[in-house]
């Protein structure tokens, strides 16, 4: 009898999973496994964060499979050396997984169907994880996007397959389950109870991802629009870390608005908004397969010579990871990170200015404590956000836009509702000063228990001057480039 190796990677789902539904529909027993392979993922293994959700995103998929008499292998070590095993183990003669687009991750699926091919077997890789593949949205000279409004604009006149989904009740398993590590072999918890706080705001796993997506079109979109920038408010979807591990995909995204529309697709103007989130996310590993030097250096070149500030002993970096650069909306941000393993998506672009514009420190710091320490660490959209924000890679914001974090608070967090939840310390403070305490009166502060420097700190930068030193380190750079 014959049996498919099913190789989970990030599509930790059954529904709409085109490796899957391929393997069922092949006949014979199909194996399910996932392998913890750190070293394959090359420069970017998975951060401390993330990990947390794979694991319990992991134990959802095994429960699932569960359900339909079959279950999930999980190993560790070299993928390659692990699949040999299984297929030694059951006599597989079949290997299907869903393509990744991480320069390490896509040169491991390669090798795998390099390797197994030249052997015989049969090895198959499925798209899903998009819309639309790479490649697949090209400009007139067939080239790939680098701006992301003509890319979508293109997108959106091309059609997308509708989601597939697992009719079978049952998987087809083998007579005999190879060896399978449990979940705490994988080691994929902290040590430590820093995450120990996620549980309270994530429910990993397929089902809780579709339910989240399935309250938030019947409950939210028509109000996305209006309220997505304000994270004193529930206005997002809260989907990203569900999208990036599989559990759900943009095709069921897209048919979940498609049927909300009835008919007047996009729809409304939050369904038109919402849609272009996902656009941003295809754009983002569209660039990251077209480009994959992007995510340790800027895709302008010429950004390699752009002057940044010295932190020899790294207190600045320091105090920007822990929140206390004495800016509130910015502190507020970087604390709900460490909290939730989350940030709202316009503070994180408020904290990435900070760090590159403010401090003016590398967009490759940022991107490397984002990749810590989100749940929804994603090297494609990490990428393309932090070169966004350095003014040096795809659509990339012009060096000139360098967000003002007091104006940003008072516009986005009018009430001070965000800074009072993640910075304790301002609880009191009243509202016209929640966002720059520093220019309340001493009276003001002494009311509300605020002891700049000591209860909270003083800005460890003055705006006016870091925004001044920042545009004319920018003009430096463009001379340098014009004298070449």
């Amino acid at each position: 009898m014959s049996a498919t190796l099913v190789w989970f990677r990030q599509d930790l789902r059954l529904q709409d999973n085109a490796a899957l539904n391929a393997a069922v529909a092949r006949g014979g027993a199909v194996v399910p496994v996932f392998i913890r392979d750190d070293a394959g993922e090359g420069r970017w293994p998975m951060g401390a964060a993330a990990r947390w959700w794979l694991h319990h995103s992991l134990a959802a998929l095994d429960a699932a499979l569960r359900e339909r008499r079959s279950q999930l292998v999980l190993a560790r070590g070299d993928s390659l050396a692990g699949l040999r095993q299984l297929v030694a183990a059951t006599g597989a003669d079949a290997i299907f997984w869903n393509r990744r687009y991480e320069p390490a991750a896509a040169a491991r699926g390669a090798q795998v169907r390099r390797e197994f091919g030249a052997e015989g077997m049969e090895v198959q890789q499925f798209g899903g994880a998009l819309l639309h593949e790479p490649g697949e949205v090209l400009n007139r000279q067939g080239r790939p996007y680098q701006v992301f409004t003509p890319f979508w604009r293109h997108a959106l006149t091309l059609p997308v397959a509708p989601p597939k989904k697992l009719r079978e009740t049952t998987i087809p398993a083998t007579a005999t389950w190879p060896r399978s590590l449990n979940m705490d072999e994988l080691e994929l918890l902290p040590r430590l109870g820093w995450a120990e706080g996620f549980a309270g705001e994530w429910k990993p796993g397929e089902a809780n991802a579709q339910a989240q997506l399935d309250r938030f079109v019947a409950e939210r979109i028509e109000r996305y629009a209006g309220q997505r920038d304000r994270p004193d408010r529930a206005g997002t979807a809260r989907l990203s870390a569900a999208l990036h591990f599989g559990e759900l995909t943009p095709r069921q995204i897209w048919a979940a608005v498609k049927t909300r529309t009835k008919g007047t697709f996009p729809g409304s103007e939050g369904a038109r908004v919402f849609l272009g989130e996902v656009g941003w996310r295809e754009f983002a590993h569209h660039v990251l397969a077209d480009f994959p030097n992007s995510p340790e250096a800027p895709l302008r070149k010429e950004f390699e010579r752009f002057e940044w500030a010295s932190d020899p002993d790294g207190a600045k970096l320091h105090a920007w990871q822990r929140g206390c650069t004495g800016y509130p909306i910015v502190d507020a941000g970087m604390r709900q990170l460490w909290a939730t393993g989350w940030m709202h998506n316009r503070v994180r672009m408020i904290v990435a200015s900070f760090l590159v514009k403010h401090l003016r420190l590398p967009w490759q710091r940022g991107a490397e404590w984002f990749w810590d320490t989100l749940i929804d660490a994603d090297l494609a959209n990490n990428t393309l956000n932090w070169q966004w924000s350095a003014g040096c890679g795809a659509d990339a914001a012009p060096y000139f836009r360098i967000f003002a974090p007091v104006t940003q608070g008072r516009k986005f967090d009018p009430d001070g509702a965000y800074v009072r939840r993640w910075v304790p310390e301002l609880a009191r403070m009243p509202v016209e000063w929640i966002h720059a305490p520093w220019e309340a009166s001493a009276e003001a502060r002494a009311v509300a228990d605020v002891r700049l420097g000591e209860t909270y700190p003083c800005p460890i930068v003055d705006h006016a001057s870091a925004r001044e030193e920042a545009l004319a380190a920018f003009r430096r750079l463009r001379a340098d480039v014009a004298g070449d």
